[in-house]
């Protein structure tokens, strides 16, 4: 191995390093406890070596998000597949599927989409989340083709089913419900709401 071929495989590392470490800093203490300084004591490098692979603490939330994000979307899409040529069981399937990322990923999902954050610019213009639009667009489309509705918007319709689901999710994850703890009822909401919804196509 050459000495560029080192160098280029120790940064790696290194980053590799950082990443974990961000991680597991998240999962003990939550996304507000992340600092570029914390990352650096835990890991045994300097702070200037943190900024050497990225450029402040935003870049690796985006590095998180992007993750999130594709996770979500490879879920979602396994669902999908599971149902082709039937819109409605698509999105059903798509909804649960969402519905289970978010629940058992809390931690990606907040960061995705800012829940209980200061300030979260994260999602904005990212490709992953372009992705995840497009996924979720396509058997709204086709239902509301199948039933020959041209009085329906699908763009309209995606707005609606995320408002749906990010509503359910965010209510269960910051615990304003007194139902947060009750799972069999959070799924028999969101079983209702998607099939309201889906009818709604019809």
């Amino acid at each position: 191995m050459g000495i560029l071929e080192r160098k280029l495989r120790q940064k790696e590392e290194v980053k590799n390093d950082i990443i974990c470490a961000a991680w597991n800093m998240v999962k003990t203490e939550g996304w507000q406890s992340l600092s570029i300084r914390k990352i650096a004591d835990a890991i045994e490098y300097s702070v200037p070596v943190i900024y050497d692979h990225f450029e402040n603490k935003e870049a690796i939330l985006l590095e998180f998000a992007k993750k999130g994000f594709k996770m979500l979307t490879t879920q979602m899409l396994e669902a999908k597949d599971m149902h082709v040529g039937n819109p409605a069981a698509q999105i059903k399937a798509m909804a649960d599927a969402y519905w289970n990322f978010a629940i058992n990923d809390i931690e990606h999902y907040q960061l995705m989409f800012g829940i209980g954050m200061a300030c979260c610019e994260i999602g904005k213009a990212m490709p992953e989340q372009e992705s995840f639009r497009d996924l979720m667009m396509e058997p709204i489309e086709d239902l509301i083709a199948k039933n020959k509705r041209t009085d329906i918007n699908s763009c309209l319709k995606y707005h609606t089913f995320w408002s749906v689901m990010h509503g359910l999710i965010s209510i269960k994850i910051v615990g304003t419900s007194s139902i947060i703890n009750d799972d069999e009822l959070n799924k028999m909401v969101l079983d209702d709401a998607i099939s309201g919804f889906i009818k709604n196509m019809s």
